[in-house]
């Protein structure tokens, strides 16, 4: 069994996605459903998505199971910019991108150094 405490980006990933998941909550108490489940799918697929490749099949499987974290990052800093724009929703705290910067830096650098 893989020791997951000492593995940075999955540790860094869990914890994102539990401030995710507190976020899309605070919509959901405010009746913004739709955003709320888009916000929550796309925050937390990233722990999903680098844990899947903590037993990725063949180096290419692990690159590309990564690839698809360094999306859904993405997919929720979009999500997270647009609460932070529109005056229809609360807005996303400070360390939420923080965090996500951190992550996405952290994925890209996993990502180069794979390919070499």
């Amino acid at each position: 069994m893989r020791n997951e405490k000492e593995n940075l980006i999955i540790q860094l990933t869990f914890e994102f996605s539990l401030a995710i998941i507190s976020y899309s909550e605070d919509l959901r108490s405010l009746h913004k459903y739709e955003m709320a489940s888009q916000i929550f799918r796309s925050g937390t697929s990233i722990g999903a998505d680098v844990s899947g490749a903590q037993n990725a099949e063949s180096k290419a499987d692990f690159i590309h199971k990564f690839k698809v974290a360094a999306k859904e990052a993405d997919e929720i800093s979009y999500w997270l910019k647009l609460c932070l724009a529109s005056p229809y929703y609360p807005n996303p705290k400070e360390k939420l991108f923080r965090d996500l910067n951190s992550i996405i830096l952290v994925i890209s650098k996993i990502i180069a150094t794979s390919k070499k």
